[in-house]
């Protein structure tokens, strides 16, 4: 199924959004909410999945899928059902940076978080990416699966705080597991220990890291939500702890 051709606009600084400006006739599809506004002449629907499944059960195994990655069951499909350009925004529920990639650049296959994934063109197939790695798989911190997008248009994915790419030529990169957010054919993804006892417990760095390895290219997020929701977490706790200290 080919993709939609899609013209857009990234709006913001640290908490960015993209506009996606819609001829007569396209479409863009998104994860559930993700919306802001749209001008007159955009259409939505939910639909189960992406649209290219065909069939009962070609829909049931799409479902399953979306299922397994943990998110909602149904993607919500954004069409130009008017006569003159339109257009519609989306953005992720916390601050960070919108990554367009045009697929067809990149080998038309992207794996990335099951979280990062915002929209994209019509006729872009998003499913699953099972971890051939055990240790990957328990520990990666997105279990067995990952998400895939496939086809030729443009995809825009959400990264918390600033954005960095990193190209690999036959290389080795170690980082943060909550820290990638996506990357392309070619990269090996494995889960290793980060280093000796004192370093996995003392270090603060955890006990794991995401090994990639190979030739392509990864983006790496600064501030994953995780680590954001920890600190406001700890501030919080804290200013609870004051709040009883200072009451009694």
């Amino acid at each position: 199924m080919a993709s939609h051709e899609l013209e857009y606009e990234i709006l913001g600084s640290s908490a960015q959004s993209v506009e996606i400006i819609l001829d007569a006739g396209e479409t863009v599809i998104a994860e559930a909410g993700a919306m802001n506004y749209m001008t007159e002449g955009v259409r939505f629907e939910a639909r189960m999945g992406d649209g290219s499944a065909t069939g009962v059960l070609g829909k049931l195994w799409g479902m399953g899928k979306r299922m397994l990655t943990g998110e909602s069951l149904f993607l919500t499909h954004f069409s130009n059902a008017g006569k003159r350009q339109a257009r519609v925004a989306f953005a992720a529920p916390y601050p960070g940076t919108v990554v367009p990639v045009d697929l067809s650049q990149v080998g038309g296959r992207l794996t990335c978080q099951k979280d990062s994934f915002l929209c994209a063109a019509y006729g872009t197939r998003v499913g699953i990416a099972f971890s051939k790695r055990i240790g990957a798989g328990f520990f990666g911190g997105e279990g067995f699966i990952l998400q895939r997008l496939e086809g030729e248009g443009l995809a825009f994915l959400h990264a918390g705080g600033a954005v960095i790419r990193k190209e690999l030529n036959d290389e080795t990169l170690r980082l943060d597991t909550g820290c990638l957010v996506a990357f392309t054919s070619g990269i090996d993804y494995d889960i290793q220990l980060a280093g000796g006892l004192r370093s996995m417990l003392f270090g603060g760095e955890g006990i794991l890291l995401a090994t990639l390895k190979g030739t392509g290219t990864v983006w790496i997020q600064s501030l994953p939500f995780s680590r954001l929701a920890e600190r406001v977490y700890e501030a919080t706790a804290g200013a609870r702890g004051e709040t009883r200290a200072g009451g009694r």
